[in-house]
């Protein structure tokens, strides 16, 4: 009977292993800028935020260790006093190209509206329903976005569930007095624009062109080169559609925030496909990226 119940431990303990959470994220605190402060602060802070990004169960999937995605969380704090933080976050994460040690980097984002309240040792407790915090509220979007993205590059139009999961975040926050959740900040680039956009069926080319561009593109490039380009090519031209009626959008800037260089590692190399209608699409719909179009041989 003892053995059957050591088994049965070891069985489970060993599932434990196998599924996890569903994020692998890095956190790195910048402080140089905070003449006050004890550096043991912010190093509690980058400590409680990675645990907190890393062992919070977002959503009801099970993801083994080779499914978690990768993500790094930049928080450069630019002023600090009685537990008050003023700062910027840079948020990343990439996905796996199928059959390959390469990942691709899909999410590149500068959040310069981020402030927050953060005591020593005191729970980040997540509840998508309720404002607790603002430091808890927009590590929570992020990672809904991170996942409800990577959901989006494996299925078309696949993190619709954590992108709503993220608008909810939004809403919830909005009456919170925190900068980066309310659209009549006037400033477009914030959270609620976002997310907004990312929702809409107007700008549903850029959810699209991410399944295409992976999919259909990065993941057939270990057997067929060639026809992988040509997929990484279909899906810059699915997201070309949303400069028909919005030029100049924040998801085409946030397209390319995470995409420029890739493009360009892509296509100046290997097999030979037809460049020029490419290079029309990107000049068109990024001429701020026109320097590293140019490179495209």
């Amino acid at each position: 009977m003892m053995r059957k119940i050591v088994v049965v431990f070891i069985f489970l303990f060993s599932l434990g292993n196998v599924f996890s959470q569903e994020l692998n994220a890095t956190v790195s605190v910048n402080y140089q800028q905070v003449a006050n402060g004890n550096p043991q602060l912010f190093k509690n802070l980058e400590t409680q935020v990675k645990e907190f990004l890393n062992t919070t169960k977002w959503t009801t999937k099970e993801f083994n260790d080779v499914e978690k995605i990768e993500c790094n969380f930049f928080i450069n704090i630019t002023t600090y006093g009685a537990n008050n933080f003023e700062a910027t976050l840079q948020v990343q994460s990439s996905r796996p190209i199928y059959n390959s040690t390469l990942s691709s980097p899909i999410l590149n984002i500068n959040d310069k509206n981020f402030s927050f309240r953060f005591i020593e040792f005191e729970n980040l407790i997540y509840d998508q329903n309720s404002f607790n915090s603002n430091l808890v509220s927009v590590l929570a979007f992020y990672s809904n976005l991170i996942i409800g993205i990577d959901q989006d590059s494996f299925t078309e139009l696949g993190g619709t569930e954590y992108l709503q999961i993220a608008s909810n975040i939004v809403n919830v926050a909005q009456t919170s007095g925190y900068k980066g959740w309310n659209q009549s900040e006037g400033n477009n680039n914030n959270r609620n624009f976002l997310i907004s956009d990312m929702l809409s069926t107007t700008f549903a080319p850029f959810r699209k062109s991410l399944y295409q561009y992976h999919r259909l593109g990065l993941d057939i490039m270990e057997s067929d080169v060639k026809k992988g380009k040509e997929g990484v090519a279909t899906g810059i031209t699915v997201l070309s559609e949303i400069q028909k009626t919005r030029p100049n959008a924040l998801l085409t800037r946030t397209f390319f925030d995470a995409k420029a260089d890739e493009i360009v590692s892509i296509f100046s190399g290997g097999p030979k496909v037809d460049i020029v209608p490419l290079l029309e699409t990107l000049n068109r719909i990024s001429p701020l990226n026109s320097q590293k179009w140019n490179k495209i041989r």
